[in-house]
């Protein structure tokens, strides 16, 4: 377990057309947020999620209106000191159907979007890859 002190917390609001993945990293990366939390409501355009299966993720894409009924997830560097943006999402639609998984790129913001970071200080939050499941994990200490 890794263990710190909340830093700032920041809001940002996230613009039509944005890509949701590339435009949280573009605010944590602004803000030099490192490690943190993120917490995310609004609308999208589209939405692409990933299911992971066997080494690999699946994708599956659906077309909105589509609200963001849930959004968490999490913010580290990878070994070459990228941000990385790790998310989950839970999207509806008009018809109150609730699809979720792992927020994928190409997911684009509809009306808005209202992001939360939570920024964690005194910590080095890290993603490294895992030969065996092909993913980038955390690894805490």
């Amino acid at each position: 377990m890794l263990t710190g002190q909340v830093g700032r917390i920041l809001f940002s609001r996230i613009f039509e057309d944005e890509d949701l993945v590339e435009a949280i990293k573009k605010r944590a990366e602004e803000r030099g947020v490192k490690a943190g939390a993120l917490l995310l409501i609004g609308t999208l355009k589209n939405v692409v999620l990933g299911y992971y299966k066997e080494g690999e993720y699946k994708y599956i894409r659906l077309d909105g209106p589509l609200e963001i009924a849930s959004c968490i997830g999490n913010v580290a560097v990878d070994e070459k000191g990228e941000v990385v943006v790790h998310a989950h999402v839970v999207a509806s639609s008009e018809k109150g159907e609730a699809f979720g998984g792992h927020l994928m790129k190409d997911s684009h913001v509809g009306a808005t979007a209202e992001l939360v970071l939570i920024e964690g200080m005194g910590m080095n939050l890290k993603r490294t890859y895992d030969e065996k499941t092909k993913l980038k994990l955390l690894k805490l200490g």
